[in-house]
């Protein structure tokens, strides 16, 4: 068959950009053609891929999601296609990878009535309709139960439409045979002493994820730790006003953030903790990345894949409403308690080894390639 995938923008290091690759590569391992429509594409092309990039421009990124949108279909029309596999909202989709959550449940709850008259909220909520209103035909890959309740209450969406896909960590994310030599070799390259501990917070759009609550807590820590202490944030995003923030605490010398890149791993079997206190998270794929490394992890409990960290009693999950005192309180303790990390980690990759983590790809192909349109 050929096989169309839509998403915005493709870059190597988006979380949602690197499930939607490692579909098409499964699809495309089984015999199937594959064609990309998107905005903006950055890094390698697959053998194979026929990529097509949107020859539009606006002022504004509805506008332009917009045009996006038209240009694609005609495209299409000339060129048919036997699927169509979407990773944003928007009409005309066979299936939608649902990788963000329900954008009118955010509107209701998060945003000043009135935001309800602009025209990016008519665009946003008309493309999220035409995914989940009933009428529609477009079959959902969900990838977290969190959000599946907020699709129902406000588009009565049937809930045989939902599939519900396990976890799909890539398994070189495991901890190797050889994880002690790579830990140490990565905290000689970063200088790291046995006595020094590192935190780790990985994911584009810091604010999200909860980058401002990390810093306080680290600012928290008492002076002799907190100078033992540092923080590596990786992410796609603007540093500057968490750089702001930072030297606004004290801290601008134990604090490090860099682009993107595709050596988390890493970065994980050398870090001592994940932060993770996101203020919202569908899924949050780098807690499980995390998990199986064998790294502990501090999470909110907002985060979709939250209740793993809890089920392989690998971390603390910081129960709402969010205090930071209470972040500030557990990060305290799990830095100096060499005994609970070592647990942890060892729970983690237990855990690991059984768990069902891995198969998503296989089984959203399963899925795409069955199921009649």
């Amino acid at each position: 068959m050929q096989l169309a995938f839509i998403l915005y923008k493709y870059f190597p290091f988006g979380g949602l950009q690197r499930d939607f690759m490692r579909i098409a590569l499964e699809c495309q391992q089984r015999g199937h053609k594959i064609r990309v429509y998107t905005l903006i594409w950055e890094g390698d092309i697959p053998d194979g891929f026929d990529v097509r990039i949107g020859p539009v421009k606006a002022f504004s990124n509805h506008h332009r999601n917009e045009k996006f949108h038209r240009w694609l279909q005609a495209d299409m029309q000339q060129q048919p296609v036997d699927r169509v596999i979407g990773f944003n909202k928007m009409a005309g989709l066979d299936f939608y990878y649902a990788a963000d959550g329900c954008y009118e449940e955010k509107a209701q709850t998060l945003r000043n009535p009135l935001y309800r008259y602009s025209n990016r909220y008519r665009y946003f909520s008309g493309y999220e309709r035409a995914v989940f209103a009933p009428e529609s035909k477009t079959q959902i890959l969900m990838i977290s139960e969190v959000q599946q309740p907020f699709f129902i209450k406000h588009y009565q969406t049937q809930a045989e439409r939902f599939h519900l896909l396990p976890p799909g960590i890539a398994r070189d994310r495991r901890a190797p045979i050889n994880a002690d030599e790579v830990r140490a070799e990565f905290r000689t390259e970063f200088n790291l002493r046995d006595d020094q501990y590192l935190l780790l917070q990985v994911g584009s759009g810091f604010k999200t994820k909860g980058l401002d609550r990390t810093l306080k807590a680290l600012a928290s820590l008492p002076t002799e730790l907190r100078e033992r202490t540092r923080l590596i944030v990786i992410g796609q995003d603007n540093p500057k006003p968490f750089v702001v923030q930072a030297a606004a605490l004290g801290i601008s010398k134990q604090v490090d953030i860099l682009k993107g890149r595709s050596d988390i791993p890493r970065f994980l079997l050398g870090a001592d903790l994940l932060m993770h206190p996101a203020y919202n998270e569908n899924t949050g794929t780098v807690l499980l990345e995390a998990l199986v490394s064998g790294l502990p992890v501090m999470v909110t409990d907002v985060c979709g894949y939250a209740h793993y960290i809890k089920d392989a009693d690998c971390g603390q999950v910081l129960p709402s409403p969010f205090q930071q005192k209470q972040l500030n309180q557990a990060l305290l303790h799990i830095l100096t308690d060499a005994g609970l990390r070592a647990d942890w980690s060892a729970n983690a990759l237990d855990y690991a080894k059984t768990a069902n983590l891995y198969s998503m790809p296989q089984h959203a192909a399963d899925i795409i390639l069955a199921e009649s349109p």
